[in-house]
């Protein structure tokens, strides 16, 4: 990851270890949260809402949702579109069950911006679809998100980027690689376009997928590093699960 990153002229800052690494990166004077995760070996999943049905909403209401199974969030972040109400605006799967079905036509906001994308968690790997793509070839997910825009589609940016847009918000999104044995997740540090972000994805972190979450209301939590971003409640949450020390 350090040579890669040298290479393409970005600067590592800081590195941690364990469940989930996550590197501060700087690539073209843009400052990164990004964080990696072995798909194959660690518990990746999604959340929405608790066994009542109530939303979760907070990263805090996510670690109290697991620990009567002796488990906590070693990293996560909020994961796609949502409705004022907090359900997703497009296919969600938990648990093996579909929450919300496919979406597959145009529409309004960056959802609607084709090509999107989803991201599922299958057993040992975890992969950014294309929505076509995804239909065709229907991937038994444990866990799918579906949101948009695509950032890079087989190794490709989004043809509606922009160089020179001038629309800028943090934004956050998750990229994998070929074998589906690499997830890494990043969130900006500062408000970058949607061609910097994608950018990001293809030439740093060399994910030659990777599917962009969401924009401005974007947030992280990682332990290692005691972060926690705060505000209003998101809709679905991705993380990696832990098992917690015991008492």
């Amino acid at each position: 990851m350090i040579r890669a990153l040298v290479a393409t002229g970005a600067v590592l800052w800081a590195a941690q270890a364990g469940a989930v690494t996550c590197e501060e990166v700087t690539y073209e004077d843009k400052r990164y949260t990004v964080c990696e995760v072995d798909a194959a070996n660690e518990e990746l999943r999604l959340f929405l809402n608790d066994e009542n049905g109530d939303l979760l909403g907070h990263f805090s209401s996510v670690n109290e949702a697991l620990e009567p199974q002796g488990k906590r969030l070693a990293f996560a972040m909020n994961a796609g579109m949502y409705h004022d109400d907090r359900s997703p605006v497009g296919h969600y799967v938990e648990d093996g069950q579909e929450q919300m079905r496919v979406i597959s036509n145009p529409g309004p906001g960056n959802f609607g911006l084709l090509p999107n994308g989803v991201f599922c968690v299958r057993e040992g790997r975890a992969d950014v679809f294309e929505t076509l793509d995804y239909v065709d070839q229907a991937p038994e997910c444990q866990f799918a998100t579906q949101s948009g825009p695509m950032l890079v589609i087989d190794g490709e940016l989004h043809p509606r980027f922009l160089p020179d847009s001038t629309s800028l918000f943090v934004r956050n999104g998750a990229g994998t690689s070929v074998d589906g044995t690499r997830a890494v997740f990043a969130i900006s540090e500062d408000y970058v376009t949607f061609h910097e972000f994608g950018r990001l994805f293809r030439d740093v972190l060399a994910t030659p997928n990777a599917l962009f979450f969401d924009g401005n209301i974007s947030r992280m939590y990682e332990r290692a590093s005691n972060r926690s971003d705060i505000g209003f409640s998101l809709g679905p949450i991705v993380g990696v699960v832990e098992d917690a020390p015991a008492n």
